[in-house]
């Protein structure tokens, strides 16, 4: 009777055991999932804050012309387009 009872007590704390084991676990990788997802919504919110800044500038009809003209080398009419090129790149290399 007494080796029964000691038994089922072994056999109660073993699936304790394995529930605990289970739990610390699941807990591990949730906390990792959740700093993962912590450092994302910092860069999206980095990211937010740029492209608010973005708009804000763009909003500004002579900034968007000139984002316009820097981007897409568009010009208005009358308006000459120069476009420079570094010294470094127009140099052909020598093949001997």
């Amino acid at each position: 009777m007494k080796f029964t009872h000691i038994l089922s007590l072994l056999i109660v704390v073993g699936i304790l055991g394995w529930g605990l084991y289970t739990l610390t676990t699941e807990k591990t990788a949730l906390e990792t999932e959740v700093n993962h997802l912590e450092n994302s919504v910092k860069k999206l919110d980095t990211e937010n804050i740029t492209l608010r800044t973005d708009i804000d500038r763009l909003k500004q009809p002579e900034n968007l012309l000139k984002e316009l003209k820097s981007q897409f080398n568009y010009r208005e009419d009358g308006e000459k387009l120069i476009i420079l090129v570094p010294a470094t790149a127009t140099r052909p290399t020598s093949t001997r």
